[in-house]
């Protein structure tokens, strides 16, 4: 005797194996649409599911099938589960710690490390807060647009977290008095001025491996010469060393830095090129020291001078543009507006007042402005207060940055 069951009874996935072999099934199929008929002494129960009733030898055929298939699924599951984790631990015992497939082991933060460009503008513009460690960055622009500055900066921001900083002086450009004037301890800086590129670059690779050096400053790759064309004459043509030299020594570093968290800053300059540009480009310029530097680089930044800035009859500073050219770590082609005043370096008083006054750090009151309790007249004077009381504007900078990034990743 075949048993009906109703079709509510019965999970999507045997259903359709069930209609799949429906057309081959009519005659076991039962047809009229009724009401539940129950007979005692045949036993017989019929239910009344959208026009359809299943005969249960029927079922029972395809109930059997299909816990089969299930079973059999959950076999191969099982049994790639086990392969896996034999290959595991055969990885483990051939490769040690470097079979370790978890990326909890190389992203056990949620959020990257970063370290501030001395600019809350440009921290902005990064996406995530300044610039990610471990990684390579690559400053370029024109000759006095503020490449040296933006690195020192950079220094001087991982000096005050308390890490160690290295500059290799490659140009021969470095002004320790002005480093000092901008806030870099000196005292505490590491610097080198090496005689050709394999050294510098080797520097590089040590400092990298030692994992106790936060940033390190290349000043710049446009002044790497090797040490075959110093002992070369002057005449003697070699386009392609300095690229090859780059390529070989930037994958060591690269891989140096896969087990470290320093960051790598490559200063570095343009030059015009007479061939018409194509596609995504800086237009006829290119940056020296051949192609794999942009590769490398996780994040690159091209500083433009805009104007100069002038108080009264004094020209002061220089007003510059950085555009983030690429950047892994957020999204890119994002600018920043910053100044540059002579002898002290980016002029963060004025974009931390605005910055503090749009996010309610500061208040408003008439023609004045209150901050810290102490009442300011004009914008003038409430930037010159935050000059002269670092405590203030490094509070407001922490207040800032906290509602900035970290909130913002947070959410």
């Amino acid at each position: 005797m075949r048993w009906l069951t109703p079709v509510s009874r019965i999970s999507s996935s045997l259903l359709s194996v069930f209609l799949r072999k429906q057309s081959a099934c009519k005659s076991q199929a039962l047809g009229p649409i009724g009401w539940v008929a129950q007979h005692n002494e045949g036993k017989l129960a019929a239910f009344q599911i959208k026009g359809c009733y299943l005969s249960t030898s029927l079922l029972g055929e395809d109930l059997h099938e299909y816990e089969k298939d299930q079973y059999d699924g959950e076999r191969v599951v099982l049994e790639k589960n086990a392969n896996l984790q034999l290959a595991l631990s055969h990885m483990v015992a051939d490769f040690d710690r470097e079979s370790n497939l978890s990326m909890c082991r190389f992203f056990s933060l949620r959020r990257a490390p970063v370290i501030s460009t001395g600019s809350l503008k440009l921290d902005q513009a990064l996406g995530i807060g300044g610039l990610p460690k471990g990684r390579m960055v690559e400053i370029y622009g024109k000759e006095a647009s503020g490449k040296t500055t933006l690195a020192l900066h950079i220094v001087k921001e991982a000096q005050k977290l308390g890490g160690y900083c290295a500059y290799l002086d490659v140009e021969n450009a470095m002004e320790p008095s002005l480093a000092e004037a901008m806030g870099v301890n000196t005292e505490n800086l590491l610097f080198a001025r090496p005689s050709c590129a394999e050294k510098t670059l080797s520097i590089v690779n040590t400092l990298v491996n030692s994992t106790s050096v936060d940033v390190i400053v290349v000043d710049s790759v446009a002044a790497l010469v090797s040490e075959c064309e110093l002992n070369s004459m002057i005449d003697v043509e070699s386009h392609d060393v300095q690229p090859r030299l780059m390529t070989q020594a930037l994958r060591k570093i690269q891989h140096s830095l896969c087990r470290s968290q320093a960051l790598v800053i490559f200063v570095n300059q343009v030059r015009k090129s007479t061939k018409p540009s194509k596609g995504f480009s800086d237009g006829n310029e290119f940056t020296c020291g051949g192609s794999a530097l942009r590769f490398y680089a996780a994040v690159r930044m091209r500083i433009m001078r805009k104007e100069l800035l002038h108080f009264q009859d004094k020209i002061t500073g220089i007003s510059i543009a950085v555009q983030i050219m690429k950047n892994k770590m957020a999204p890119a082609l994002k600018k920043a507006d910053l100044e540059i005043e002579f002898g002290r370096g980016f002029c963060r008083e004025a974009e931390i007042f605005l910055a503090a006054l749009e996010h309610g750090f500061i208040m408003k009151e008439g023609n004045g402005y209150w901050i810290e309790g102490k009442f300011l007249k004009g914008q003038r004077e409430a930037e010159t207060y935050l000059a002269e009381n670092s405590d203030v504007t490094d509070q407001l900078t922490n207040c800032l940055r906290n509602q900035l990034f970290f909130r913002a990743q947070d959410g």
